[in-house]
């Protein structure tokens, strides 16, 4: 099945609101903007995000879907509002959920390199 690769007026990055200032193992975050979210959850394709954490730090983010250990999330190294850095790290994604207009990511474990 072709998926398409943009949201709304063409969109290539897409939003996802962060409930926490890092990801760990069960944090959420919802992705906004897919042009078909249930799509998108039932059977996810690789995007461009931009992470807003709750500290409103924004960084950039990758959803890779061809990783042999599944989809996963790739970040970048980060510093929080409060100063702390965050190392680059590959996130497992346990879930896709729609959630209306959105699809909420459940983080799993991290990625091994």
């Amino acid at each position: 099945m072709t998926q398409p690769s943009t949201g709304p007026a063409g969109a290539t990055t897409f939003l996802a609101e962060c409930g926490h200032t890092h990801l760990f193992p069960g944090a959420r975050c919802r992705v906004q903007g897919l042009q078909d979210p249930a799509a998108f959850a039932a059977d996810p394709w690789p995007v461009e995000l931009e992470l807003r954490l709750s500290d409103d730090v924004v960084t950039e983010a990758e959803l890779r879907t061809m990783d042999p250990t599944g989809p996963a999330l790739a970040v970048p190294s980060y510093t929080t509002a409060a100063g702390t850095a965050i190392e680059a790290r590959t996130w497992l994604i346990r879930e896709f959920i729609p959630r209306g207009d959105d699809v909420e990511l459940t983080i799993g474990g991290r990625v091994s390199l």
